[in-house]
């Protein structure tokens, strides 16, 4: 992972870089034109956010005339496995399979999404482990408390 993708980007950030992602480059006037039909938000609100990605290396400028064109230094896939790293971390590692089930139990899925689900999970079938160790620190979680072992619920909670 790159040093880009450590850094956090904010929800409102991840809409001006869905506008980039989508569009390759892009000028203010158009993120400006698309988030304020999608946010409402004001020009001086979408500057401010692009000028945060710009300070923080997500957003390049390429000064074009009196304009600049910005592109993103980091893809929309590496994000978005950053941010799946960042919230399993915060997850006990005996509730990563349940955190995942629910995720996947809250999302719209199209029939090809699930047949890619159903292939990774065979695939993960054949190194999972009978029991995942519990890595939180004591206080953490009730692991290294009670000594219990997480059965990963089914994702209607039987």
């Amino acid at each position: 992972m790159t040093d880009s993708t450590q850094k956090k980007i904010t929800d409102a950030e991840w809409e001006v870089m869905r506008v980039v992602w989508t569009n390759g480059k892009a000028t203010s006037r158009e993120i400006i034109s698309v988030l304020q039909e999608k946010m409402d938000w004001k020009q001086a609100t979408v500057k401010t956010l692009i000028g945060r990605l710009v300070d923080k290396g997500l957003l390049a400028t390429e000064p074009i005339g009196n304009k600049f064109i910005y592109s993103a230094t980091v893809s929309e896939q590496e994000s978005v496995g950053g941010a799946t790293e960042d919230l399993l971390a915060h997850v006990c590692t005996k509730k990563v399979g349940s955190t995942i089930a629910e995720l996947i139990g809250r999302a719209t899925l199209s029939h090809a999404d699930v047949a890619l689900l159903e292939k990774v999970i065979a695939a993960k079938k054949r190194t999972a482990v009978d029991e995942v160790k519990c890595m939180c620190t004591p206080g953490q979680c009730n692991c290294k408390q009670t000594g219990c072992v997480h059965k990963e619920e089914s994702p209607d909670g039987k």
